[in-house]
């Protein structure tokens, strides 16, 4: 999975998510697979971790987003954050 973030810079306290998978990553029944399952680990990792103000997209990687186990898939979402984050 790769993330992207962008602090907005305005007053709404609101957290913007996004997803997106590619072709690559499969036929329709992959990409939402795989777009289902980064769905879940933003609801579980960015009320925590994430910043009010900034908004993500996580993107969807070609068999290693549908195959990772879902806990590996929270600590590397929690992982990016903390790089993106980190000043």
């Amino acid at each position: 999975m790769l993330v992207q973030a962008r602090n907005r810079r305005d007053d709404d306290p609101a957290i913007g998510v996004g997803f997106t998978c590619s072709k690559k990553v499969g036929n329709a029944v992959a990409r939402n697979r795989a777009k289902r399952r980064l769905r879940e680990a933003a609801r579980a990792v960015l009320p925590d971790l994430g910043r009010p103000g900034w908004d993500y997209v996580l993107i969807g990687k070609a068999e290693d987003t549908a195959a990772r186990p879902f806990e590996a898939l929270k600590g590397d979402l929690a992982f990016a954050l903390s790089k993106l984050h980190r000043s």
